[in-house]
């Protein structure tokens, strides 16, 4: 039971009660991301591979070249739930400062299991990378199981994809690096991960030691975020920086789970800045 607690984000927000705060994130990530399609020139359902939900969402900056920089979204929603189409919300802030904003769809659960969503994360990079070969850089921002796929693709083995993607960096917010507890909670009803997928897909436990231009990581973590997440925030930071990563932890205070990740829509917020 105190697991249970301790992964259930939605029970720890001071601002809404437990049952209303994840239907207003629904809401607030899916008013913000009908507005940046409203407002931004995007490629929309663009296949990375043959599976349904193997397509992203491109929102470009006006100037058309390709030496643009690209942020690489990837949603939360543990692994079950939301999708690329919930997940434009951060573009307009970037888009209008000269960066193409990537909104990444894979198969949640039950359909997908994790080591299918890992892989379709990874060949998503793999076929950016393809796509746009000028661009400066890939810059990875996942939010809760999100921030876990995109640590996952900073332990990849690129040498069995043929490309190496120029990630230049990386922010994980408010993620879960170890999955193991998971295993005892209602999460892994839907996953229905063994410990072994679990410790196989746990990037806390295959930390790769930095190469020499390895890209710079920034882990965020909400005040307001359970002790739990909270630990695993600063354990995965303390694993990258033994390393050799060159890695920050921003601990930010007056927000929860839903609207450290939220607030991205806005010009002036700290992590829109980052």
């Amino acid at each position: 039971q105190a697991l249970e607690d301790q992964y259930s984000p939605s029970r720890w927000s001071p601002r809404l009660d437990r049952d209303t705060i994840i239907d207003a994130h629904f809401a607030v990530t899916a008013a913000g991301t009908e507005r940046a399609r409203a407002s931004a020139q995007t490629l929309l359902h663009v296949p990375y591979g043959d599976g349904d939900g193997e397509k992203l969402d491109i929102y470009l900056p006006t100037d058309p070249s390709e030496t643009f920089p690209v942020l690489v979204y990837i949603h939360g929603g543990y692994w079950q739930c939301l999708s690329k189409d919930d997940s434009g919300f951060a573009a307009p802030p970037l888009v209008s400062q000269g960066v193409a904003v990537v909104a990444v769809g894979y198969d949640t659960a039950p359909k997908g299991h994790m080591d299918a969503m890992v892989l379709q994360v990874r060949r998503s990079l793999v076929f950016l990378a393809e796509r746009y070969p000028r661009t400066r850089g890939i810059y990875l921002c996942g939010h809760s199981a999100g921030a876990h796929l995109a640590a996952m693709v900073l332990s990849t083995d690129w040498t069995e994809f043929q490309v190496v993607p120029d990630i230049k960096g990386a922010v994980l917010v408010s993620g879960v690096y170890d999955l193991e507890p998971i295993l005892h909670t209602y999460v892994n009803d839907a996953l229905n991960m063994s410990r072994e997928v679990a410790q196989r897909n746990s990037p806390m436990r295959h930390v790769t030691p930095a190469v020499p231009a390895a890209c710079e990581v920034l882990v965020a973590v909400a005040q307001h975020d359970s002790p739990e997440f909270r630990r695993q925030s600063q354990e995965y930071s303390q694993a990258l920086r033994a390393a050799g990563w060159s890695v920050s932890l921003l601990d930010l205070a007056g927000v929860d789970h839903f609207n450290i990740i939220e607030k991205l829509s806005e010009d002036s917020y700290v992590l829109t800045q980052v």
